[in-house]
């Protein structure tokens, strides 16, 4: 007896709420450091490099505990790994606000808030693509807006309480609330999703070659494409603040443009959800590949102030979709019992892409003193994405892959 009837329910749509809450609250993991650095660096006394190594701890553990969670959904489903990865990210944050050094900071924001909001993001996102199947693409699409909305809601809530009462208070605080609120949420995602259930390997969900390829080489296929397709966007999101900075018209207005940008985001993420549900996840990431590359291109001939307002929101509105359709495609061509995992490789890579691209836009800029040829990079590297996507989509109509059943 199969479980199909599950899918797109109202208790999918129902777990699918709970997903979108639990990572809007679990992104404070991503954006919390970079509100809080200033401060820390004053308390602490130590150089802005030297402040920065709570940041990449955190992106250290947030891309490496989506594989380790994804594992752990896959093998227990969503609820106990979210369970307990909440409980860490609340009680990383109130440990966080009694840190004694910089040191222990960095520690506890790379294990302990770094590893919970990972749960938070990627597994998620599997999660929500095994309980839909007409309305997968917006499903992940959602799920992954969280992590924007995160990124609307908490810097805002986070500013008002340290400059009320200070970073390390600010920190409890958060804290307290992420257990108050996701661990109610968690219990949301007892039942398992269709698919999924017993010990074994469903017969009819299994996929021997996705597209013409092992499932190992279909992963770091994706992979690779995650990198080049992220080393591209890390350009403007990374830089554009510095960029307009040297061109003289502040920074302010740089992180006007990068707000912008990350609104249009969500719009971008939830509308590549419809196109997904009908094109297919390769297409789409095809489509929003080539979308960003084109828009990225404009940056090399506009560099006035209203241009790059119109470029910053162009951008968002093309970028935002493409990292759910990794997990769409992910879906569309493994096992269930697999999704979380591969994912979560797949996303960790995204994330290599991201911090890679950032850092290497700035030693261009340093080696060059100016950021056309980094925009001329981050070009490149989309380019390298759109072809191995464009590869992956005429095996995929040459009839070499066979897709996992819903």
């Amino acid at each position: 007896m199969t479980d199909d009837h599950l899918l797109d329910s109202r208790a999918a749509w129902v777990r699918l709420a709970a997903i979108v809450a639990l990572s809007t609250l679990g992104g404070i993991g991503s954006w919390s450091v970079i509100v809080a650095l200033p401060h820390v660096q004053a308390e602490f006394g130590v150089t802005r490099a030297g402040a920065s190594l709570p940041y990449t701890l955190t992106m250290l553990g947030f891309g490496s505990g989506m594989i380790l969670m994804g594992r752990l959904v896959d093998r227990f489903g969503a609820m106990r790994p979210v369970l307990g990865a909440a409980t860490m990210l609340g009680l990383g944050y109130i440990a966080a606000g009694f840190a004694p050094t910089l040191l222990a900071f960095a520690l506890i924001q790379g294990v302990m808030i770094g590893l919970g909001a990972s749960a938070t993001f990627g597994p998620l996102m599997a999660e929500a693509s095994l309980w839909f199947r007409r309305r997968r693409g917006i499903a992940v699409a959602l799920a992954a807006a969280g992590n924007y909305l995160a990124g609307v809601v908490w810097p805002p809530l986070l500013t008002v309480l340290i400059a009320d009462h200070g970073w390390r208070t600010a920190h409890v605080v958060a804290g307290a609330i992420c257990l108050v609120t996701m661990l109610p949420l968690a219990l949301l995602l007892r039942a398992r999703a269709p698919g999924t259930r017993g010990g074994a390997q469903l017969p009819a969900d299994g996929v021997e070659r996705p597209l013409g390829l092992s499932r190992n080489a279909l992963t770091a296929v994706l992979a690779a494409a995650g990198i080049g397709c992220c080393m591209a966007m890390a350009m403007p999101q990374v830089h554009i603040v510095a960029y307009c900075g040297d061109l003289g018209y502040g920074v302010a207005r740089g992180a006007e443009m990068l707000s912008l940008m990350l609104a249009c985001g969500i719009v971008s993420r939830v509308s590549s959800g419809f196109i997904a549900d009908r094109i297919g996840g390769l297409r789409t990431l095809l489509l929003g590949s080539v979308l960003q590359g084109l828009s990225l291109s404009l940056f090399l001939f506009f560099d006035g102030l209203a241009s790059l307002y119109v470029l910053s929101a162009l951008f968002g509105l093309v970028q935002g979709g493409i990292v759910p359709s990794y997990a769409v495609i992910v879906r569309e061509n493994f096992p269930a019992r697999e999704v979380g995992m591969r994912v979560g490789i797949v996303l960790f890579a995204t994330l290599i892409g991201m911090a890679t691209g950032g850092w290497m836009s700035g030693l261009i800029f340093d080696l060059t003193g100016s950021y056309l040829a980094a925009f001329a990079n981050g070009v490149a590297w989309n380019a390298v994405n759109v072809m191995i996507v464009t590869t992956l989509l005429l095996r995929s109509r040459g009839g070499a892959s066979r897709l996992a059943p819903a």
